[in-house]
């Protein structure tokens, strides 16, 4: 009962950051919601509140070894992604800090792909559990039309209108 090829991929977080490794692997999803994702572990390592936890996940220290860092960092794979994906992150994200959504987006508009990126003012790393109410609907809403949009199924006249 599952169609091959209207599966989509969505995490946030450590999520995000597999959903924006996995698109840099494969092209088997359709679409991709990447949220509060870490994509460079070598610029979350000087940016985030978590200095230093890297360290246990890398097994070796920012200074000592970037190039482990930049090796298990979705954005060294983004010549390899070709999935449409939309980020989404906050803008007060001192976990993983909006510039780890920037990167990916710029990298991929660089490429010449049409990503979409909506920021949450005045959100943290917890906008999906305790933002706002009016934020946490807004986020649902942008993930359920991203997803209508684009695992529609090509033999239907579209999307049904919410």
């Amino acid at each position: 009962w599952i169609d091959p090829d209207r599966l989509g991929i969505l995490g946030g977080s450590y999520g995000g950051y597999m959903t924006s490794w996995t698109i840099g692997h494969t092209d088997r999803f359709k679409a991709a919601c990447s949220e509060r994702a870490c994509n460079n572990l070598l610029t979350m390592e000087y940016t985030a509140d978590i200095a230093g936890f890297l360290r246990s996940y890398v097994g070796a220290g920012h200074l000592d070894n970037p190039a482990a860092y930049a090796r298990q960092s979705p954005v060294s794979y983004v010549k390899d992604m070709t999935t449409p994906v939309l980020i989404i992150h906050s803008e007060d994200d001192l976990r993983c800090p909006i510039s780890q959504a920037e990167e990916l987006f710029v990298a991929l508009r660089w490429l010449g792909h049409e990503p979409e990126m909506v920021r949450f003012p005045d959100e943290t790393h917890e906008l999906s559990r305790s933002g706002s109410p009016r934020h946490r609907i807004m986020r649902a809403q942008l993930i359920l039309d991203w997803f209508r949009q684009h695992l529609a199924d090509e033999g239907r006249a579209g999307p049904a209108a919410s």
